[in-house]
């Protein structure tokens, strides 16, 4: 009689019911889908089930166990990618929030960095990074050109959500082209440049680069400052790889994010990818092409520019004269189109070359020294500094 009772209580608990039913199934579930390794989506390693050591047996060990754990479990929850997308839907779609991730969604699809302020990292790093690019034009007077690409928010503040305090980069950019100049450089513009073609496809809207059309228009000042021919557009085979998302979609994961499109020309330039041992002009290195064109198939299609950001690395051009470019990643889509102006364009990314710049620079006798930073990366890079070093 009793156990009667009890079973007819349980039909007046469906929620407790449901429930269970939900948890048992995730539990089936997780136990039957293999752990990923990373999630493309969100462009991250994913945490792998922990080891089970002797470590367990002291009360440290035990605690770091159980926090990997927890952590694993999150990572390898099934359905993790349709998770995500429900919970930035019931954020962005219900709730009605202008940010998600760290990125701040803006007017016509565009992401933003949501970036208030230099952080405590950066109040020493900036003024540090300044001073080695100014070291850098004065130990190489009159072969240093500088320039700074602005944030897509510079270029489009109407569509920055209303009342976002963004950094200004402005004044920050005018103490870079200050000590650029009093070291005997040259600093080139952008922003003026880039606004003048705003209502074109400039700047990507789910990632944080500028697309290769923006880039071109870069170049284009660099070209109109050293009195070069620009590369031909019409001249080429522009290829154009639809489905890009980004790095904000990776952070923000908007449900309605518009998917951008990248483009690249299609060039059979050589690329070396040395292996850096020391300062100077490594001896060998990996022949390939322009573009990893494997990386077109993958999440990060943007890494297929150079291969990526190797330390050191040179593209045979039809030009004159060779040019070094000390760079980040808004780079990669602009070194090529200096194919048409050089005959060797060096190219630097002193995140993976640890020594000075200087013996390279006497070794190979440059035409021209470029820097060329995203200012989110120059305030923030601490391996620029490698560029003051002298020696």
């Amino acid at each position: 009689m009793e156990q009667r009772k009890r079973k007819r209580g349980l039909i007046h608990y469906p929620v407790l019911i449901l429930f269970s039913l939900f948890f048992v199934g995730m539990f089936l579930l997780d136990c039957v889908t293999p752990d990923r390794a990373v999630s493309e989506l969100e462009n991250k390693t994913l945490t792998q089930r922990p080891a089970v050591t002797a470590q367990i047996l002291t009360p440290a060990g035990l605690n770091s166990f159980f926090n990997n754990y927890s952590q694993y479990t999150k990572d390898q929850v099934p359905g993790r990618d349709a998770w995500i997308s429900l919970q930035s839907f019931v954020e962005t779609a219900l709730l009605q929030k202008t940010q998600s991730g760290g990125v701040l969604l803006g007017g016509e699809g565009q992401m933003f960095d949501r970036t208030y302020g230099l952080v405590s990292s950066e109040e020493r790093t900036l003024p540090r990074n300044i001073a080695a690019v100014g070291a850098l034009a004065a130990r190489w007077p009159g072969k240093v050109y500088a320039m700074v690409a602005p944030a897509a928010s510079a270029i489009y503040p109407e569509r920055v959500p209303a009342g976002a305090p963004l950094l200004g980069e402005e004044d920050y950019i005018a103490q870079i082209q200050a000590a650029v100049e009093a070291g005997g450089g040259t600093f080139i513009p952008l922003e003026e440049a880039l606004s003048a073609h705003k209502d074109e496809y400039i700047y990507y809207r789910t990632d944080h680069h500028w697309t290769t059309l923006g880039a071109y228009y870069a170049y284009s000042a660099l070209c109109e400052t050293l009195g070069l021919a620009p590369f031909d557009l019409s001249a080429h085979q522009a290829v154009e790889v639809p489905d890009f998302y980004g790095t904000f979609y990776s952070r923000a994961r908007t449900w309605n994010a518009q998917p951008d499109t990248l483009t690249y020309y299609d060039l059979d330039n050589a690329l070396t990818i040395y292996t850096v041992t020391g300062p100077g002009m490594p001896a060998e290195g990996e022949v390939t092409g322009l573009y990893d064109l494997d990386k077109l198939a993958v999440y990060d299609k943007y890494a297929a520019f150079l291969h990526g950001n190797n330390g050191l690395s040179r593209i045979e051009g039809e030009g004159e004269g060779r040019i070094l470019v000390v760079k980040d990643s808004y780079a990669n889509c602009l070194v090529p189109f200096l194919t048409a102006n050089y005959a060797a364009i060096d190219v630097v990314d002193l995140r993976n070359y640890n020594y000075g710049l200087d013996a390279l620079i006497a070794e190979n006798g440059y035409d021209q020294i470029l820097v060329l930073y995203s200012f989110d990366s120059f305030k923030s890079d601490p391996y620029l500094y490698r560029a003051g070093i002298e020696g």
